[in-house]
């Protein structure tokens, strides 16, 4: 319990500053409401979250305190207050050609005006999201070095694909050229760059970190994420915000209320965050060895689901749940595992005895 003693705090105090704004604007009624819309809201971003949280550890628990100790205390600032607020507030401002005290000031006065300027660029947020988040399935499903396979041979088979140099680049941009039939003319070419700084991005944290930590060149993303530092942490900064950004969307079906908004995804992200360090502290993915794959899946099912939203609307619920289903089947999977080899240790020991 003592790693979510700060998420508890923080959400008592976001609970507290939405019960105060709910009042401010419209007495006991509105501010009963404002607490409610706030909880809920929590938890469907801890729901959209959470195989982000499992990843994030699958990620951290190879780093050293120091790089640890900054995506935690730093990160969360940075998601909290950047991806929640300022990065929608960013997108308005470009689409609406206003400063962002402006925005922030429509936001308030005008929620209706400014969710629909947000809503209207969901398809260039989401094309960069999904392309995204598919580059990071695809380098953990097409990684031909993995030992353990969840799905056995046919996951293996999968990854030996990984042999083949750039293959999930060539798969995602496949993808991208793909979900542009599900676009208007007028959208294709701002979605098609949308996705292609998906990419450029992946593959430029990939350059960043050669470039200042001195990489020759030989490894790979996985490699690169895994020794921790400034490559690892901009990858997992990236990746926080392809999740987050999806949830800021679906949040405005709830309310427009833009305050409540960020309080409410603030208790998630710091619930998220919390979920993170108990995984890291306790060595969680050390003991159920198939969950990182089901955060994984379920980071797949969630990039097609958010190019599918280009054109489709996919409720929220069911994008969190899909993601709760892998992570609680690879759990079970990784809980039969566990027994499977405890009871084959367990004859491994009694043949020996025997023969002694």
């Amino acid at each position: 319990m003592k790693h979510f003693r700060v998420s508890f705090l923080v959400t008592f105090i976001c609970l507290g500053i939405s019960a105060w704004w709910g009042y401010t604007h419209g007495g006991v009624s509105t501010m009963l409401a404002a607490l409610g819309i706030a909880v809920i809201l929590g938890i469907m971003e801890v729901s959209l979250s959470f195989d982000n949280a499992v990843v994030n550890a699958s990620v951290l628990k190879n780093w050293d305190k120091f790089w640890q100790g900054l995506f935690l205390g730093v990160g969360i600032i940075i998601a909290v207050f950047g991806m929640r607020l300022l990065f929608p507030l960013v997108i308005v401002a470009q689409a609406a050609d206003l400063g962002l005290l402006e925005v922030w000031n429509l936001a308030l006065s005008d929620p209706e005006q400014y969710s629909m300027h947000l809503t209207n660029h969901h398809a260039e947020v989401a094309a960069f999201g999904g392309i995204f988040l598919l580059l990071v399935f695809l380098n953990f499903l097409l990684d031909h070095e993995k030992e353990t396979h969840w799905l056995g041979r046919f996951e293996e088979k999968i990854g030996a694909l990984g042999k083949v140099s750039s293959i999930s680049v060539m798969i995602a941009l496949g993808t991208l050229m793909a979900s542009l039939g599900m676009i208007e003319d007028g959208q294709k070419l701002v979605v098609l760059t949308a996705g292609l700084w998906g990419i450029l991005t992946y593959v430029g944290v990939d350059v960043i970190s050669g470039l200042l930590e001195g990489d020759n060149g030989d490894g790979n993303m996985g490699d690169i994420v895994k020794r921790g530092g400034i490559g690892g942490f901009l990858y997992l900064e990236v990746l926080d915000a392809s999740f987050s950004f999806d949830g800021v969307i679906g949040a405005f079906a709830i309310t427009k209320d833009v305050v409540i908004i960020m309080l409410g995804l603030a208790i998630g992200a710091m619930f998220v965050r919390s979920m993170t360090v108990f995984l890291v502290r306790k060595g969680t993915l050390d003991e159920f060895v198939y969950l990182e794959h089901g955060a994984h899946y379920a980071i797949g099912i969630l990039a097609v689901i958010m190019l599918v939203s280009m054109k489709f609307h996919v409720p929220e619920i069911f994008t969190g749940l899909i993601g709760v289903a892998f992570i609680l089947a690879s759990l079970w999977s990784s809980i039969r595992y566990k027994r499977r080899m405890a009871l084959e240790e367990g004859k491994t020991d009694a043949l020996e005895s025997i023969k002694a």
